[in-house]
């Protein structure tokens, strides 16, 4: 039994085989194709940084990771609890 290093499997695309910077490089800037592409290596889909709205999704998910993150640090901070009696 032999096994396919690239193909897809109910239609989510996979690729093991070694990849090359060509193939990196080509996977992630396809000018003139759509937002997502096949992944170079691995399962599933890619961004296609060729494509405007890809960085308008890096730029809607860097800021909610910062906004995550200034959360977290104003949660950390001390808070003075006053009981009256």
């Amino acid at each position: 039994m032999t096994q396919e290093a690239a193909g897809k499997i109910f239609g989510i695309p996979y690729n093991f085989e070694r990849p090359s910077l060509k193939r990196l490089l080509s996977a992630y800037w396809q000018p003139g194709k759509g937002m997502i592409a096949e992944t170079p290596f691995g399962i599933g889909y890619t961004l296609n940084l060729a494509n405007w709205r890809s960085w308008l999704v890096l730029g809607v998910a860097a800021a909610l990771v910062f906004q995550e993150r200034k959360d977290e640090e104003e949660a950390e901070e001390a808070v003075d609890v006053v009981i009256e009696e």
